[in-house]
């Protein structure tokens, strides 16, 4: 008797995931404790919505053949210089052929001396004061990385200054209000007041043919554990992904 098993195929198929996904999280600079904390969340992500994700530190991955099995690529708490040439040729590569980008938190703090990556995550790192609960402003409701957070919410981070943007075409998600919190900090030489009246923390665009979504939430290990943080994080990794949802 021929026993037929159920092992989720049909007509000779596998059913395919939504979306492939390659999690980096390599440092050459500061080194996030959370790291490990959102990498788990990430893995629970794909569980929940079915896409696939590989989790790597190995700088190898960004070649023309190993980038070619994934849709995005997440920076999640990256830092320093953390690509060759070659390595940053293929991903400029990757994104040229309309892959995605996701940048989490310090992905702002890497590659500062490579100006396409720079503008890619469309600001970089300058300075922060210590950790502080403030006001999060949602700027704008039409992205799915946004569908599902209330217009003003409280949050506890590590709230980054950024330097002026690299590229025009930032669409503003979310921003911090300077008066909920104490902005100002001094690194030696380096003082900075604040970002002024508005302070952006997350955006997205279209860059050199792909997609690119940055937030600067994601310092402490805990907001990987609350469901409206992952909610506003999978959302930019489904657009970045797939460019849907707008």
């Amino acid at each position: 008797m021929l026993l037929l098993l159920d092992i989720g195929v049909s007509s000779g198929t596998v059913q395919a995931k939504q979306f492939s996904a390659l999690l980096f999280t390599k440092t050459a600079g500061w080194h996030h404790q959370s790291i490990l904390e959102g990498v788990s969340a990430i893995r629970t992500l794909a569980k929940t919505h079915d896409f696939t994700v590989d989790w790597q530190e190995d700088p190898n991955y960004f070649s023309n053949d190993k980038l070619a099995s994934y849709d995005v690529v997440i920076f999640l708490l990256t830092s320093g210089d953390v690509l060759n040439e070659p390595q940053q040729k293929a991903f400029e590569a990757f994104i040229a052929q309309g892959k995605g980008f996701v940048g989490v938190h310090s992905a702002a703090d890497t590659e500062h001396d490579w100006p396409w990556f720079k503008a890619l995550v469309g600001r970089t790192f300058v300075i922060h004061p210590t950790i502080q609960t403030a006001n999060i402003d949602v700027v704008s409701h039409i992205f799915p990385g946004a569908a599902q957070l209330p217009k003003r919410f409280l949050w506890t981070d590590e709230y980054y200054h950024y330097g002026e943007a690299h590229t025009e075409q930032l669409q503003y998600i979310l921003s911090v209000d300077e008066t909920s919190y104490a902005p100002a900090v001094t690194w030696g030489d380096l003082s900075v007041q604040g970002m002024g009246k508005f302070h952006p923390l997350a955006w997205y665009q279209y860059y050199d043919g792909g997609r690119s979504f940055y937030t600067g939430l994601g310092h402490l290990g805990a907001a990987y554990q609350q469901p409206m943080f992952l909610a506003h994080l999978y959302g930019g990794i489904y657009w970045a992904a797939t460019g849907k949802g707008l």
